[in-house]
Order: structure tokens, then C-alpha cells, then sequence
């Protein structure tokens, strides 16, 4: 009998331990491929929390939208059946209303103002913000600034927009900004995208240079303009279940893989930008980059009714004065 009692017990000792171990590996989705820069954050992250955890800690990355849109992932977050999640700020606003300020177009003057803002106070405040609607903000991340590409004709001007159809993010800014433009938005999940394009259900879409590349948007489409319309943030999105589970130690191993991860992906970023324009011609896209920006600034400004008529103008002009 006692042999059997200590059998029992080293079986549930094993079986505790299993799940323990189980608990440790942990899942990373995000919509692109696993060669973008959310791949390359994505696996920074999980690189890094596995060497500072001293392998307490694993993870797989889910990329491509293998987990769903990002509006999906974000649902999944707040019931405890995804982990973590790289995403774009724009589906996130209607979960956490105040993000709505940094998808205003034309508010950030260049990547230094942008990643300044995101690194000080304000985007510390806009955590916790997410941290008060059943989500865990770890760090700001970064796609770029966002251009329009099209498969109809070269867009130089606001009137070039007309009619266009135009797939946007699940944002209330973003579409209001496109109908003052004179487009049509049309809000579609990520992953559905490229056979819209490529079925001509929708004309065009608009995002930074990064996703364009990783997306391989030339074969669908065969204009990009360089409007720098909006500066597209990324955030680093974490379960409070699991979040809630973890002891300080480890709540500071996630945050230095956070940390790691938007240093690697805004590195990627860089070099992207800086290759990107060649890149796109390389494969068949005529770029236009001499675009006069203001009457685009001019007509999308009154999208700002959409955040400052709620929430006021206070946050914007914060935004604004940061040096």
C-alpha cells in the first residue's frame, strides 16, 4: 500500500508538472507573414523571453492571420483564449477609445515625433488606458506611415481619391478622414484583403510600406502614392489571465521581450523605408512620391470631430507639442 501511495504521488507530481510546463509556452499571433516586421518582432519577442526566463519560457508565433483578423485576436485577449498579440492600433479604438488620437491624420510630423510621443508620458498613459478595458498594453510597436496604392489610376490629388473603393481598418477616424477625401471606405478584416483586391471588390487600400511589402500587394495592385496620410502605431497586446498569473519576475521578463521586440521591429521599419520606394518599383509598381500633402491635411482635418467632439482637443494638442 505505501508503494502505491508513493506512486500516486510521484504521478501527480509529474502530471503538476506537466501542466506547469504546458502553461509556459505561449502563443504570439499576429496578421502578417513571418517575414514582415511583426514576424521580426514577433520573434524577438519570443527569442528574448526564452533567454531571460532561462527557458521558463516558450513560445510559437502565429502569423498570417492563422488566429483570426486582428479585431478577432484582440476578443480572443480579453477571454483568455490567445496569449499575445502583435496589432495595429485601428480595430483596437473600438475597444479602447482613447488610442482613437493617434490614428488622426497628419498628426505626427516624422518618425521621431511619433516614437517620441509613444515612449514618453502620453503613450505610458495610453497603456494603462488599454490596461482598464480587460487588455494588457506591453509596449508600443510601429508599422509606418501609411500610403494608398490602387490598381485604377496614379492618386496625385484629393480629386484622384473620388470613388475610389478603399479598404480601411474597423476605424471611425480612418473612414471619416477618407470621405472627406472624397473615397469610399470600406472596412474589411486584414486577412480577406488580398483576394478583395485581387476580385475587385475593392479598388485600393492604404497602409505603410512594410505591409505593403510583406503583403506582396504589386500582384493586386499597380499605383502607390506616398501620402503619408496617417502614422500607423503597433502594440504589443498580452491576456490579463495570463497576465494576471505571472509573478513580478516574470511580468519583467515579458517586459523586456516587449522591449526587444519593438526595438527589432522599428529597426526593420528603417530598413524598409529606406529600400522600400526601390523595392516596390522592382516589382512593377509605378510610386508616386511628389505629392503635395496639404490639401489632403486640409480636407481630412474635420475627421478630428471624430475623437475631439468626445474626448476633447487636450491629447491632440499634447501630440502636437511634443518635441
Amino acid at each position: 500500500m505505501k508503494h502505491t501511495i508513493i506512486g500516486l504521488a510521484a504521478a501527480a507530481a509529474i502530471a503538476i508538472s506537466g501542466t506547469a510546463q504546458a502553461q509556459n509556452n505561449i502563443t504570439l499571433g499576429h496578421t502578417l507573414s513571418p517575414q514582415s516586421h511583426y514576424g521580426v518582432g514577433a520573434k524577438a519577442f519570443l527569442a528574448t523571453l526564452e533567454e531571460v526566463s532561462g527557458g521558463t519560457w516558450t513560445g510559437t508565433e502565429a502569423a498570417a492571420g492563422q488566429l483570426g483578423g486582428e479585431r478577432d485576436m484582440i476578443e480572443g485577449l480579453q477571454i483568455g483564449s490567445l496569449d499575445l498579440v502583435i496589432t495595429s492600433t485601428g480595430p483596437l479604438g473600438n475597444f479602447v477609445p482613447e488610442v482613437y488620437s493617434l490614428d488622426l491624420p497628419f498628426l505626427f510630423r516624422d518618425y521621431d515625433h511619433a516614437r517620441k510621443t509613444l515612449d514618453g508620458e502620453i503613450g505610458q498613459e495610453l497603456l494603462e488606458s488599454i490596461g482598464e478595458h480587460n487588455l494588457i498594453g506591453l509596449a508600443w510597436s510601429e508599422n509606418g506611415f501609411r500610403h494608398v496604392t490602387n490598381s485604377v489610376r496614379p492618386v496625385t490629388t484629393p480629386d484622384d481619391l473620388g470613388g475610389l473603393k478603399l479598404r480601411t481598418m474597423e476605424n471611425r477616424v480612418h473612414m471619416a478622414a477618407f470621405e472627406e477625401m472624397g473615397a469610399a471606405p470600406t472596412p474589411m478584416a486584414f486577412p480577406e484583403l488580398f483576394s478583395a483586391l485581387q476580385q475587385g471588390v475593392v479598388d485600393g487600400q492604404e497602409n505603410p510600406i512594410t505591409v505593403i511589402k510583406a503583403s506582396n500587394f504589386w500582384e493586386v495592385q499597380n499605383y502607390v502614392s506616398l501620402t503619408g496620410h496617417v502614422y500607423s502605431p503597433a502594440v504589443l497586446l498580452v491576456s490579463p489571465l495570463l497576465w494576471d498569473g505571472l509573478s513580478d519576475e516574470e511580468k519583467g521578463w515579458f517586459q523586456e521581450a516587449a522591449a526587444a521586440s519593438v526595438a527589432a521591429t522599428r529597426a526593420e521599419v528603417n530598413r524598409l523605408e529606406e529600400a522600400g520606394v526601390a523595392l516596390l518599383q522592382e516589382n512593377g509598381m509605378e510610386v508616386i512620391t511628389e505629392i503635395d500633402k496639404a490639401p489632403f491635411r486640409d480636407l481630412a482635418e474635420a475627421s478630428y470631430s471624430v475623437y475631439t467632439d468626445q474626448y476633447g482637443s487636450e491629447m491632440v494638442d499634447r501630440i502636437k507639442a511634443v518635441e
